[in-house]
């Protein structure tokens, strides 16, 4: 049987993608970014005013960086010229310019979008200085990577840089009501399955929409593990050589410093679940022992010591639990920078003194010579004197007060009190 022509008055949305149909069509429409787009935000005075500069928006997918970019374009009476990073050259670029460089002669404005502009090299991000410095194109760059990193600096200093935020709870939902009245489809979920499908989509819009189309497929109602058996996970965003690399590893090393183990439990989960070595983070452990623990547990360092040498007999999944495990010994541990601090301050004075000789006193006379230079004069063994003992200005500067450590920990600095005193007065 032969398919029937599509009528020529049928709906123009249908075989649309969702999220195509449901892209907004004002910047009053745009959910979750008020902060930048509300009438006494930064981008929303422009728009007033309509008055754009070049900018940078910077935040992660599905966020609406390039919904934003057209209707910007729309409100203020710009052209709107879109390239993508990832396919355009220099070539193209330069086609852009003239056609913009063209439409200026007539009053026209140009706006250029381009996305993912953080993968154009250095010499094609130089390509749109002219241009942009002498008003030709308003630039609007979209990034998911840290502009700081990644863009040149003198293309930054001609842009406004503009962080978008992740989706939270209440726009997703939002998105999920004009889905539903836009297909005039309630979605089978029951309420937990519905919080569920928010939490899957991890702040991305269109991702969650693309859910919601695959579930409109559905007849019945499904609950969480009905859900989790139809659908997939979004995986997190986490890019080892980037920022959220530097990010979380920042936000587990300031948990363990905080001795808070839940959060630092929690940071190291995300690490490993974004794919990250659990090698790199097992030195970054022995590091902190180090570091930010030192002679306030000096039992702190073999504990991260051993969490390595497990993970490599081990390895996934088992040795990772050996590093939760040195997680949150070094976050419940006492904190001490003594020997930090007081190294660098030697490192500094040692720099500053050059080749200045050792006291007379203190140096050996294994000849008749040095001894009658005075080598070794007047050295009294420091044991032997009343009082003597263990004592270092420099170090007394680094101790922490050791206020917040746990309860269970109290044992374990009362171990360590008799040469944490006689370190400094400010004793771990």
């Amino acid at each position: 049987m032969s398919q029937e022509p599509p009528s020529l008055f049928e709906p123009d949305d249908v075989g649309r993608p969702l999220a195509d149909r449901l892209r907004p069509e004002s910047l009053e429409d745009v959910i979750g970014q008020d902060h930048l787009l509300g009438d006494d935000a930064p981008i929303g005075r422009m728009v007033a005013e309509s008055r754009l500069v070049s900018m940078v928006l910077w935040g992660p997918p599905g966020c609406g960086k390039t919904t934003i970019a057209r209707l910007l374009a729309e409100r203020t009476n710009l052209v709107f010229e879109s390239v993508s990073a990832t396919f355009s050259g220099v070539a193209e670029l330069r086609k852009v310019f003239q056609s913009a460089a063209k439409r200026r002669e007539i009053g026209q404005g140009t706006m250029l979008f381009v996305d993912e502009i953080h993968r154009f090299n250095r010499a094609q991000q130089d390509s749109f200085l002219p241009y942009v410095e002498d008003g030709t194109v308003v630039l609007v760059g979209a990034t998911t990577e840290n502009p700081s990193f990644e863009l040149n600096s003198a293309l930054l200093s001609r842009c406004q840089v503009f962080v978008l935020k992740r989706l939270y709870e209440e726009a997703l939902t939002t998105l999920i009501k004009r889905a539903e009245e836009t297909t005039e489809r309630e979605l089978p979920l029951d309420a937990q399955a519905r919080h569920a499908l928010v939490a899957m989509a991890d702040g991305d819009g269109r991702y969650l929409l693309n859910l919601i189309e695959q579930l409109q497929t559905v007849s019945g109602a499904l609950d969480t593990a009905g859900l989790d058996e139809l659908v997939q996970q979004r995986a997190p965003i986490y890019d080892k050589a980037q920022e959220g690399h530097y990010n979380l590893i920042s936000a587990l090393h300031k948990s363990m410093r905080g001795s808070d183990p839940d959060a630092s439990l929690y940071w190291l989960a995300r690490m490993l679940e974004g794919g990250e070595d659990p090698l790199y983070i097992a030195r970054r452990l022995v590091r902190f022992a180090n570091e930010d623990i030192a002679i306030a547990d000096p039992q702190a360092i073999q504990q991260a010591l051993a969490a390595w040498d497990v993970f490599e007999r081990l390895g996934s999944p088992e040795g990772e639990l050996a590093i939760a495990q040195a997680v949150v010994y070094l976050a419940t541990a006492p904190k001490s920078i003594a020997v930090y601090r007081g190294f660098n301050a030697a490192k500094k004075l040692a720099k500053q003194t050059g080749s200045l000789m050792p006291p007379a006193n203190i140096l050996n006379a294994p000849t008749k010579l040095m001894k009658n230079l005075g080598y070794g004069e007047g050295y009294e063994y420091d044991p032997d004197r009343p009082g003597g003992g263990f004592r270092c200005e420099l170090l007394s500067r680094g101790h922490g007060t050791g206020e917040g450590v746990p309860t269970h920990q109290q044992r374990l600095r009362a171990h360590h009190r008799e040469a944490s005193d006689r370190v400094g007065s400010d004793a771990c």
